[in-house]
């Protein structure tokens, strides 16, 4: 299960697995699944910045995908990512996310970025909280309440994981 950059055939299986969660679950504040158009667009601008958008695939099917790019518009972030990891359902827990953050912070920090950051919807999101600790991220925080999907409210877990030289360094 080594992950790989997506491309554009690969849309209908990323649509579809974001809508999935969009449509069920809190790890995304979305309410209304974008359509295929919209997430090329997405995928595009991510990957013309230079960042990784990649797909896991088994036997031909795409089982996940993930991306990252950098954290906040602003130049002193310049440094700084932010992960996003979606597994299709029915394969969560069989490793697809871990390969997928893992080739993620890989890429990350060959692009010199220093700082990874996981805002994780719903500090229920046991999976994603626990797969983030497992390579290395920690919790720096917990804002409560701040997010109100499916009629309830809903928390962000936000994680940190230094890359490369982190902060023992100014790039130059």
């Amino acid at each position: 299960m080594t992950p790989r950059d997506a491309t554009a055939a690969d849309l209908p299986a990323i649509t579809a697995i974001y809508a999935h969660h969009v449509k069920h679950g809190t790890g995304t504040f979305e309410e209304q699944a974008p359509s295929r158009a919209e997430m090329a667009k997405r995928m595009a601008k991510v990957q013309s910045a230079g960042c990784a958008w990649l797909v896991t695939e088994s036997e031909g099917v795409i089982t996940g995908f993930g991306y990252y790019s950098q954290y906040r518009d602003r130049s002193a972030y310049r440094f700084t990512a932010e992960d996003s990891i979606y597994v299709r359902d029915d394969v969560r827990g069989q490793g697809v996310g871990k390969a997928l953050v893992a080739a993620l912070l890989d890429h990350a920090a060959r692009q010199g970025f220093r700082q990874m950051i996981a805002v994780i919807g719903d500090s229920e999101n046991v999976g994603s909280i626990g797969l983030h600790l497992s390579l290395g991220f920690r919790q720096i925080g917990v804002m409560r309440a701040v997010g109100l999907k499916f009629n309830r409210w809903v928390d962000v877990v936000t994680m940190q994981r230094p890359l490369g030289e982190a902060d023992r360094s100014v790039p130059v």
